[in-house]
This record gives structure tokens, sequence and C-alpha cells, in this order.
């Protein structure tokens, strides 16, 4: 019972110093909530999505290669765009192309197409997390700079005995902006890091796809050409 009375007690003793910690530092601390907050909403974002679409390239991926090995371009294209995964938009431009083209750097180029006109997507509002990052970082030592003014301000007129005390509390309250500035951008920065991989890994995958892609497809053009020729 007692342990259990101990831990209310220490969190209840934690909010009431994290919420005095919090209106200490003044305005700048609710505009750097804020700017956490968007930067937490697009980091959620970000990380569903690019987890969505690498689920859904790998699911996608493993019903088209093996149509694709056995030489089924037409089964391929259809099943490729039924789906809406990114790396199936990538094959749906290589798939096109194959049709006609006589020279399989035609079908690389169509891929190449598809894959710049895929990866915006992908890197889309990560940038943004960086930025708020930066920003917060910043406005917490805009905050310790408009605090320590007003700190200087008000110790000048404040009485000679107790210049020190109240200079050393009011420094200490204006630090309080910069501290939150670095929690907020920390997280952000991790957050920031992790979301780039993930994009790059992303990225990989499906130029990886595309090459075994245009590998099958010089592979038939060559069994075709063998066939010509035998003809």
């Amino acid at each position: 019972m007692s342990d259990t009375v101990n831990a209310a007690e220490q969190s209840a003793g934690l909010i009431t110093t994290t919420a005095q910690f919090f209106q200490e530092g003044g305005p700048f601390m609710y505009i750097i909530l804020a700017v956490f907050l968007v930067g937490l909403a697009i980091t959620l974002e970000r990380f569903i999505y690019l987890n969505l679409t690498q689920t859904r390239n790998q699911m996608v991926w493993k019903k088209l290669f093996p149509l694709l090995t056995q030489g089924k371009f037409k089964s391929a294209m259809e099943e490729a765009k039924s789906s809406g995964s990114a790396i199936a938009k990538i094959l749906v431009y290589g798939l096109s192309r194959s049709a006609y083209a006589t020279r399989h750097d035609e079908v690389e180029m169509a891929m190449e197409e598809g894959l710049m006109e895929a990866i915006p997507h992908l890197e889309r509002r990560t940038n943004y997390i960086a930025t708020f990052a930066n920003i917060a970082t910043l406005l917490g030592l805009l905050g310790t700079i408009m605090g320590l003014i007003n700190a200087f301000t008000a110790v000048a007129s404040a009485d000679p005995s107790q210049k020190a005390d109240l200079l050393s509390a009011s420094i200490s309250v204006a630090m309080n902006t910069t501290a939150f500035g670095l929690m907020a951008a920390i997280p952000l920065l991790l957050a920031f890091t992790y979301l780039q991989n993930k994009t790059n890994q992303l990225i990989d995958s499906m130029e990886m796809a595309s090459v075994k892609f245009l590998n099958v497809f010089r592979q038939a053009q060559s069994q075709k050409a063998q066939g010509n020729g035998q003809g």
C-alpha cells in the first residue's frame, strides 16, 4: 500500500514539476510545443506511409516476379495495373514499353521514368521534420536570449543585496526554453534519420526490382532471337 502511495506522490510531483518548468519558460514554450507537434504529426504520417509502401511492394513483387520469370508479361501487366503499389507502377512503365521495344535500354529508360515519379512520393515532407527540429532549437535559444534580456532589465532596478539571487533565478528560468527546444529537436532529428534511411531502403529495393526485370527481359529477348535464328 505504501509503495502505491509513494508512486502516486512521485507521479504527482513529476507532473507539478513539469507544469512549473513549462510555465516558467514563457510564451516560447508554447511555440516550441506547436512546432514539435507538427513535426511529430508528419513523422507519424511518413512512418505509416513508408511501412505500408514497403509491405505492399513486397506482396506485389512476390506475385509479379514468378510471372516475369515465366515470361508471362501480359499477366504481369494485368496484375501490376490492378495494384496501387509503387513498385507495380514502375513495372507498368517497363512492361508497357517492353511490348514494342527492340532494345532493352528503351525499357530501362521507361522504368527510370517510373522511378523518378515514385521517388518524390516517398521523400515528400520528410525534410520538413529536420527543418522543424532546427526551428525548435532556434526558438529555444531565442526564448533564452529574450529571457536574459528581461532578467538583466529586472536586476538593474532591484535592491543590490538581492541582485545575485534574482539574477541566478532569472537565468535558470530563461534556460528552460533552450532545454525544451533541445528536448523537441533531438527526437525529431532521430525520426528524420530513421525515415530517411527507410526511404533509401525503399528506393534501393525498387531499383533492384527494376534491374531484375531488365535481366528477365534481356533473357527473354535473347531466347526469342535464338528461336528466330533456328527458325
